[in-house]
């Protein structure tokens, strides 16, 4: 006659395996939360590239390329788009949203690398990071030439599953409520079509 622990070893083994797996998952994949220095870390990255560009002395369309590959290396571009776009992004097609997208990074880093040019022969000082409920805030002190310095802080996060930033601040205003505002009238004098507003916003910033 069988034992029936012979019987129930296939089971057994398959429960050890099962749970070494877990432990072994549990080891190789912890819970991560993003942390005050790796904020400031891309942060620290996104400044050094901005300074390369402004110091570089590049033809000005160059520079505005350069820009905008900041914008999409260092910050969560999808996000920051839909955020812009508001509730027409719910209704718009997959399509619609990867051309407005893509619109929308050469828009924000055309009107913004002109401002940033501005900061020619200055410098930016990352002072500090901290935490902000689900985001950190990385602060920073753009000190120019004849100038006085403007405060600037960048909204950091990693939901989307990479570190990156979602929103700058300087002086207090906010480059993404800005955008929406910007980004919603635009669409009114487009009649609501997304498919204009990428057009309009091809030959804008």
């Amino acid at each position: 006659m069988k034992s029936s622990t012979t019987n129930s070893d296939p089971t057994r083994r398959t429960l050890l395996f099962a749970g070494a797996c877990g432990a072994v998952a549990l080891r190789v994949a912890p819970a991560h939360a993003l942390s005050d220095d790796e904020a400031r870390s891309l942060i620290d990255a996104v400044v050094n590239d901005i300074h390369r560009v402004i110091n570089s002395g590049m033809p000005i369309q160059a520079a505005l390329k350069e820009f905008e590959n900041i914008f999409v290396n260092y910050a969560d571009v999808q996000a920051i788009a839909r955020s812009a776009l508001g509730p027409p992004a719910r209704t718009a097609s997959p399509r619609q949203l990867r051309a407005f997208t893509d619109a929308f990074s050469g828009y924000i880093s055309r009107k913004y690398g002109k401002r940033f040019r501005e900061f020619k022969g200055g410098v930016i000082q990352v002072t500090e990071s901290r935490k902000r409920s689900r985001v950190h805030e990385v602060r920073a002190i753009a000190r120019l030439k004849g100038r006085e310095p403007l405060a600037m802080s960048f909204v950091v996060s990693d939901r989307s599953g990479k570190t990156l930033f979602i929103d700058i601040l300087i002086e207090g205003i906010s480059l993404l409520k800005s955008e929406r505002v910007e980004i919603g009238a635009l669409l009114d004098r487009q009649g609501g079509d997304v498919d204009r507003l990428v057009a309009a916003l091809n030959g804008t910033g």
